[in-house]
């Protein structure tokens, strides 16, 4: 009973810790960038603002969007991750490996090419839409077979799905270069010019999908010892499923719909968490919402410094952290989720 009550409250500490690393990581995305902005700077643009102060301006309509944006997103796309890598007890599972991203890009590029529509509230729906098929396309073509739902299966049905939903997005681009600028904004991932008026119209569906997120912990730890287990513990799997499947389409079509197409997030941070953690999903779904935050901070920051006063696309950014992770996990070959 000590012991037990010794691990709950190191996890408990080791969750303050990330979060303080998250503050650090926060402060950081508001203080580093092309213009130099001081710890004082920060605290008085929101203590006292002065519209003639050019670094005030520049936290308020510029870094402050830019920071709480990609907390959320990468909070967002953590989640999503740690609840497909549950669902289909697949380590390599994530909203861009299996192909959620890439159908989210596509339907948004088909909404803004062909249909000229620009209000982001409207392109929400397009980007919930085509993550909502393109999740459940890769789902029955990975349970297509005798044996059902296999690890290495669903992996080649979302490699394919992505491959399929990337031609598609670029035959439309070929065929209307006109419409290239204006969706440049969602294939670029970046959180770079991004404004709190753009969060908005998602960031309700990020909070309940979290939120519900959150309590589901027991719930699929039930899950991940195998349905015939759950099921003889009372558990309804399909509702378990299905609940699971809509967090994680609100969650990553939410994500997209605001910064574009930002990948490994989702697959790189579950890792993290459980190293941190374990496979108790009561704590590794908080983890790696704070995680994913931090990551993606951390991120933006790196990739505003390291050609400065250029800026790396974020996307480069956390292909090249999760572009090697994905290859280890890979040829590890991680079974137990």
């Amino acid at each position: 009973m000590f012991q037990l009550f010794l691990k709950t409250q190191m996890k408990f500490f080791g969750l303050g810790m990330i979060l303080l690393l998250l503050i650090a990581a926060f402060i950081s995305s508001i203080i580093f960038g092309r213009t130099p902005i001081t710890l004082d700077h920060a605290i008085g643009a929101f203590l006292y603002y002065d519209s003639s102060s050019i670094e005030h301006m520049i936290i308020q309509t510029e870094r402050l969007p830019r920071a709480v944006i990609a907390t959320m997103v990468g909070a967002s796309l953590a989640v999503a991750g740690a609840l497909m890598q549950a669902l289909t007890r697949n380590p390599l599972a994530s909203p861009s490996v299996f192909g959620i991203n890439a159908g989210a890009i596509f339907f948004i590029v088909i909404a803004v090419v062909f249909l000229s529509i620009s209000s982001l509230v409207y392109v929400m729906w397009f980007a919930f839409l085509g993550a909502a098929i393109s999740a459940m396309i890769v789902y029955l073509l990975g349970s297509i077979g005798r044996d059902g739902l296999t690890p290495i299966k669903i992996v080649l049905a979302g490699t394919a799905i992505t491959a399929l939903f990337i031609s598609l997005t670029q035959s439309v681009l070929v065929l209307n270069e006109t419409g290239l600028q204006d969706v440049l904004f969602w294939l670029a991932g970046s959180v770079s010019g991004r404004t709190l008026e753009m969060l908005l119209p998602v960031l309700p569906f990020m909070l309940f999908a979290g939120v519900i997120a959150m309590f589901m912990g027991r719930a699929i730890n039930l899950l991940t010892t195998g349905d015939d287990i759950a099921k003889g513990m009372g558990q309804n799997i399909f509702i378990v499923k299905i609940s699971m499947g809509i967090i994680i389409v609100l969650l990553a079509g939410s994500s997209v719909a605001v910064v574009g197409a930002v990948g490994f997030i989702g697959l790189v941070v579950p890792h993290i968490a459980r190293a941190f953690v374990g496979n108790d999903y009561r704590w590794v779904i908080p983890y790696s919402a704070v995680l994913g935050a931090v990551l993606l901070l951390s991120a933006d920051v790196v990739a505003r410094l390291v050609i400065m006063p250029r800026e790396v696309p974020i996307g480069v950014m956390t292909a090249f952290i999760g572009g090697p992770f994905f290859v280890y996990i890979a040829r590890k070959g991680v079974s137990k989720i």
